[in-house]
């Protein structure tokens, strides 16, 4: 196993010093990198409402990168902080499934640790739930074992590391054949200058590591994974005067990206369609795969022989059945470069005032999403509600002025309340 040298050992002092000693609450962040974009899946939010008050109280993520149906899966959390992310996986694993939390910080590592027994009297069982003492490069040293996980989730916590290739290694060795890394992280749009990438609380912020995009899925890829899938995209709102003169022209994105772990000679030839059986809770209605590939309930839909490979030979494979179509029954999706997304998410937050991290999703979506405000305005910054809604999410506008797309519940709203405060 490799090891790290001293400008790696440096990042995590800095890291660990930023989270376990400066930053008491989200409220004393500098950017909207770590704070969630948009509001979780209706399944999601109910177990986030019964997780104890100290663990979410130092929850910093930039996404919600924990996917439903993972019953019964093993699942590895990096940078598992206070354990929030931990806790919900805990909470839909079930007692036959279990989770691990990684992470390097001593204060944080306390938190998660001494509210389990809590949790466990919530959930009315004892979850699986261990929280390891380590770097997420050295997943093995920690104590996870090669080939142990099903899916491995991660939330806003790549950037921080100094060797991005080392972790996308280890979690490779740590999933089983099939597996994923369902992972929320910052990227660039370009490359970053030394200063910026040195910068203490621009690395404690999640900018300083931000990788530009396209070198991170080639990364990736070369690392083994199938090609990276893009499931969510917000432009970030830089709020400090001080930071955004720093970072010039360069523009951040919370990217959600899913990376499976597939066979490399077992290959689907030919047109296939894949069908979506409703059987996940949460998505009863519709899936989301990616940001190009939604399937509706019970709907055959025809995809390229990439996405059925992902779909016949990962951990998703029993919510789908693929079938070679009797005849000519459309064109697959065609796969939107990650370049554009950004572009397109950048232009639509600036038309609503840059309003960071709001998020919408594709035209044809009647979901929404919603989004923290920024820390010197009164606007919300939120999105359109579901089509059948009467309510708005805090601004009455028809159109959505971002773009993320996550899977979210047929009854979900997006805001609550007489006062139309954003969730």
């Amino acid at each position: 196993m490799a090891s790290l040298d001293n400008t790696n050992a440096q990042v995590h002092s800095s890291v660990k010093n930023y989270y376990g000693k400066v930053l008491s609450s989200t409220k004393d962040l500098k950017t909207s990198a770590c704070t969630t974009g948009s509001k979780p899946n209706a399944v999601l939010q109910s177990i986030i409402s019964k997780i104890p008050s100290a663990v979410n109280d130092r929850f910093y993520g930039c996404g919600n990168p924990i996917p439903l149906g993972i019953q019964g899966k093993d699942i590895l959390d990096l940078g598992s902080g206070s354990g929030r992310d931990c806790y919900i996986a805990a909470a839909l694993t079930g007692p036959k499934g279990s989770v691990t939390g990684v992470d390097m910080t001593d204060e944080q590592l306390e938190v998660a640790r001494t509210s389990v027994q809590e949790y466990a009297e919530t959930l009315g069982y004892t979850p699986k739930l261990h929280f390891l003492t380590g770097y997420i490069e050295m997943l093995g040293e920690a104590g996870v074992k090669d080939a142990s996980i099903d899916v491995c989730i991660s939330n806003c916590v790549v950037n921080l590391s100094p060797n991005k290739q080392m972790v996308l290694e280890g979690v490779y060795r740590a999933l089983r054949e099939g597996g994923e890394f369902y992972f929320s992280d910052v990227y660039a749009d370009a490359q970053l200058p030394e200063d910026v990438r040195s910068h203490d609380v621009l690395l404690g912020e999640c900018i300083g590591g931000a990788l530009y995009s396209q070198e991170f899925e080639q990364m990736a890829e070369k690392v083994g994974f199938a090609r990276p899938r893009v499931l969510a995209i917000s432009h970030i709102e830089i709020h400090d005067a001080e930071l955004k003169q720093l970072v010039g022209d360069v523009k951040f994105y919370s990217i959600t990206y899913r990376l499976f772990k597939l066979p490399k000679n077992d290959k689907v030839e030919g047109p296939t369609t894949a069908t979506y059986l409703g059987s996940i809770d949460g998505h009863a209605g519709e899936y989301v795969l990616d940001i190009d590939n939604r399937f509706e309930t019970n709907v055959p839909m025809v995809v390229s022989s990439e996405t059925a490979e992902a779909i016949a030979h990962s951990w998703i494979s029993g919510f789908f059945t693929l079938k070679t179509p009797s005849a000519n029954t459309g064109e697959p999706a065609a796969r939107t470069p990650t370049d554009a997304l950004m572009l397109k998410a950048y232009v639509e937050d600036q038309k609503s005032g840059g309003s960071s991290g709001c998020c919408a999703p594709k035209k044809e979506s009647p979901s929404g999403g919603c989004c923290p405000p920024k820390k010197d305005s009164s606007s919300s910054g939120c999105c359109a509600p579901k089509k059948e809604s009467s309510d708005s999410c805090c601004a009455p506008k028809k159109e959505t002025h971002s773009l993320e797309i996550l899977n979210k519940s047929n009854n979900d709203q997006c805001c609550s309340g007489p006062s139309k405060k954003c969730c």
